[in-house]
């Protein structure tokens, strides 16, 4: 016979295997139709029209219909799209089912057009949504925070395509005073997490890990550089986070979506002119580009990193739905091939592991899912200890400092 413990556990563990399944099935499926109808934006049409996907003119016009296309559904779809990313953490309370067809056409149109921004936020909104209305119905003794937890489990686990970011993100927020020890409390999380986890590998592998030179040992000095990459991306994020709440409050003036989107879109088109191609999009596919590019130089990677930045403020300031932390990974990921063209006796290694670490920080304040996202991209178990020591003062000088996230207003 089993411990009433082990019961209690088992109760959530098949409503927990299918929320992640299913969480990671409405992620895929929308990556899928983003991916459509990005090839034919890109790819299709500019052969019709006789013109190159780099061209200025190309890249402006789909960026400014791309904005007016989400602007209406936000002004029109019922719910108008859900939340406005900027204003809401990653994981929040759920919202009502009416919105999420709106917010999943805002995000595809997004993603497809090559707004700065990723799935992560809309994607958590839709599945802790579905969650909670379902969840709630089918077994009403079980509280709405106890599905929330698991959807959101069970998306990191699809986003990420491991339940170790789940397990790491969760073990701050369950460790509470209750009785129950942690793994306890974490069995149902990381169920669902591996779940949505293994469901994404069966259609696709998230390719986050780069082509970067073994890290052999680790020395002082090295744990000194590390330190002052992760102060110089702190610093780079740390404008961010001062420009988003202003530009968020400028662009809403206008008070319709409409115009606040077809006007970011226009500026975000300019934006991807003056970065290129690679500045466009969520970032995932276009940081495995920097990485085996053997013609950029370390001011090459500067543009793109401060572009990249300036076009993920922007976007989020306009009312753009999509998350954050995959385009702030790109530009982590671009600082540190900078400084190491810039100063090549500093391995790139330490420089994209540890400019990665301060810029997640930034963005997320979150600890755990910043060593996570350094360790993932650059998986050398050397850098492990490393990392865990530059994260001290990076945490330090982050404490009691403002979040990236503005103040709500009404469109």
């Amino acid at each position: 016979m089993l411990h009433p413990r082990a019961r209690t556990m088992l109760i959530l563990s098949v409503p927990a295997i299918l929320i992640g399944i299913a969480s990671s099935l409405i992620l895929i499926g929308a990556m899928k139709v983003a991916a459509l109808l990005q090839r034919f934006l890109w790819s299709n049409l500019p052969v019709q029209f006789g013109v190159s996907a780099d061209n200025p003119l190309w890249i402006i016009a789909i960026l400014t219909a791309t904005g007016i296309a989400v602007g209406l559904v936000v002004r029109y779809s019922p719910g108008h799209a859900g939340p406005d990313p900027a204003t809401e953490s990653l994981i929040g309370a759920p919202i009502a089912t009416g919105a999420l067809p709106g917010l999943l056409a805002a995000l595809i149109l997004g993603l497809a057009g090559g707004v700065s921004l990723g799935p992560e936020h809309p994607i958590m909104v839709v599945n802790i949504a579905l969650a909670v209305a379902v969840g709630s119905r089918l077994f009403p003794r079980v509280s709405s925070l106890d599905w929330t937890i698991l959807a959101a489990s069970g998306t990191i686990g699809a986003l990420f395509g491991t339940p170790v970011a789940a397990a790491l993100i969760f073990s701050q927020t369950l460790n509470s005073s209750n009785e129950s020890p942690l793994w306890d409390r974490l069995f149902a999380p990381m169920l669902a997490a591996a779940a949505g986890a293994l469901t994404t590998g069966l259609f696709f592998h998230p390719h986050f890990t780069l082509p970067i030179a073994h890290y052999s040992q680790m020395h002082f000095v090295d744990i000194v550089s590390g330190m002052i990459v992760a102060l110089i991306a702190i610093a780079v994020g740390m404008v961010a986070v001062w420009c988003l709440p202003r530009l968020h409050t400028l662009m809403h003036r206008l008070k319709n979506p409409i115009l606040t989107l077809g006007l970011g879109g226009l500026l975000l088109g300019i934006l991807g002119t003056i970065g290129g191609h690679l500045t466009l999009f969520k970032g995932l596919d276009e940081m495995q580009q920097l990485a085996f590019s053997q013609t950029l130089t370390a001011s090459d990677y500067l543009l793109i990193a401060l572009v990249k930045l300036a076009a993920l403020v922007l976007a989020s300031a306009c009312g753009f739905r999509g998350g954050r932390i995959f385009p702030a990974v790109f530009v982590g990921v671009a600082l540190g091939l900078m400084l190491h063209a810039h100063v090549d006796a500093v391995p790139a290694a330490i420089t994209v592991s540890c400019a990665i670490l301060g810029m997640v920080l930034v963005v997320t304040r979150d600890g755990w899912l910043s060593l996570f996202m350094a360790a993932v991209v650059v998986p050398d178990t050397t850098l492990l200890p490393l990392l865990c020591i530059v994260m001290l003062p990076a945490w330090l000088l982050l404490a009691g400092r403002p979040l990236m996230i503005a103040r709500h207003h009404t469109d």
